[in-house]
């Protein structure tokens, strides 16, 4: 039998190892969780998000920190009404709860409730499709100056856009950097007479009938390579009367370097600065479409690029108004098809599924998202409603992001989603 003092010393010394368990795990758990979490943020851009997906169309992912973490999304989004042009594109940022839409030659920033923010004026070149980079938190959206023959990617610097009317050439909110390689595509003398015909799809010219850019979306690099890249896409022009301009073409850039080639906004003066070459180029087969892809989204649900588009004139290609490129196939090297001079290219897979023509051999499906797309990286989106206002003899133009969940159901694989 233990005498009192024994059991004394006895329960002392469990003490002591329990406080010395509980200190070690403590001891570790302080270790891990700080790692842990600057794993999840390092991943996740610095906030959280839905890990991608590394199998085929139908793989999901799991979220690597809980979406309470975010604001609510509301089913829908008034993005306003407003002397412009018509919606093009839109950007969410969740973890400040901002919208950003793209009216052609203004853009609007609003928060969740579609009150507006702040708003940059004074474009006369075409915005276009818009995206966020979670990196550095600011938007980049394509712009297009056909007359100067200069192309851009603007970024903007959401934070600063905290009034209405604020001019992007004085305020310093945005900048510019130029797409050489697009000009060059876009100026291409295709039937070598020596004369560039100009902003117009009745000629041979432009390569690939290029009329410069719209889709613009933040992704992985299409060839595995690792490391995130604004994706850029072409505007085809419609015509039946050649057979160069059947693919979507993608350009890639790394833009963790741009800052060198960034450029304040001057319309009278388009400057030059930016990149010789996209880190890659690539072309998607879906027949021709009108003005190419006009919103441009990766999902990193399922890991798919989706390319929406107005539907083409061609009569033996399916009007397709939504492509999906299959993000768990790498590019190819290839024929890029209908070219004057044979030409290889590295050629990317459209996802089979959804509507298939088989003429062609393209699928796709009829649905929304050319006037804003935004993936929500859980499987659903904001899909953009566009239309027009009559007030006081003035027509004024609308945008709308209302929320979608994908289904994948013919001919239109998006069904509206309730508020979360």
């Amino acid at each position: 039998m233990r005498t009192r003092s024994s059991r004394l010393s006895s329960r002392q010394a469990d003490g002591t190892r329990a406080r010395g368990r509980t200190a070690a795990v403590l001891r570790v758990f302080g270790a891990v969780v700080p790692a842990v979490l600057s794993a999840v943020l390092l991943a996740g851009g610095g906030g959280p998000r839905t890990a991608p997906a590394d199998t085929g169309a139908g793989a999901t992912a799991t979220p690597v920190a809980a979406a309470r973490t975010l604001p609510r999304l509301p089913a829908s989004v008034d993005g306003g009404s407003w002397r412009s042009g018509h919606l093009q594109g839109m950007a969410v940022d969740r973890r400040a709860g901002h919208l950003y839409f793209s009216f052609t030659n203004l853009l609007v920033k609003t928060d969740l409730r579609g009150t507006p923010l702040g708003s940059v004026t004074g474009f006369t070149g075409h915005l276009g499709d818009l995206d966020f980079d979670e990196r550095d938190g600011r938007v980049y959206g394509s712009l297009e100056y056909k007359a100067a023959k200069a192309f851009y990617i603007a970024v903007f610097d959401g934070a600063r856009i905290n009034r209405m009317d604020m001019d992007a050439a004085s305020t310093g909110v945005v900048s510019t950097v130029h797409l050489g390689e697009v000009v060059k595509d876009y100026t291409a003398d295709m039937d070598g007479n020596g004369v560039f015909d100009g902003d117009t799809a009745a000629t041979p010219d432009h390569r690939y009938g290029c009329s410069g850019i719209d889709g613009v979306a933040f992704g992985p690099a299409l060839d595995g390579t690792g490391g995130e890249r604004l994706t850029v896409a072409y505007g085809i022009y419609a015509n039946t009367g050649r057979e160069d301009n059947d693919h979507q073409v993608l350009l890639q850039y790394d833009v963790r370097g741009w800052k060198r080639y960034e450029r304040p906004l001057t319309e009278q003066s388009p400057h030059t600065s930016g990149p010789a070459s996209p880190g890659g180029k690539y072309f998607a087969y879906t027949g021709n479409t009108t003005y190419g892809v006009q919103n441009l989204e990766y999902d990193r649900h399922t890991g798919n690029w989706l390319l929406a588009v107005y539907k083409g004139t061609k009569t033996h290609f399916p009007p397709y108004t939504l492509f999906v490129v299959d993000g768990s196939k790498r590019p190819v090297d290839g024929v890029v098809r209908g070219q004057r001079e044979p030409e290889h290219g590295r050629l990317l897979s459209l996802l089979p599924q959804g509507l298939h023509d088989a003429g062609s051999g393209v699928y796709g499906w009829e649905a929304a998202g050319q006037y804003g797309l935004v993936s929500l990286d859980d499987g659903r989106y904001y899909v953009a409603e566009a239309g027009t206002v009559r007030a006081d003899g003035v027509t004024r133009q609308t945008g709308r992001a209302v929320l979608h969940r994908w289904t994948g159901g013919v001919p239109n694989p998006f069904a509206v989603a309730d508020a979360s």
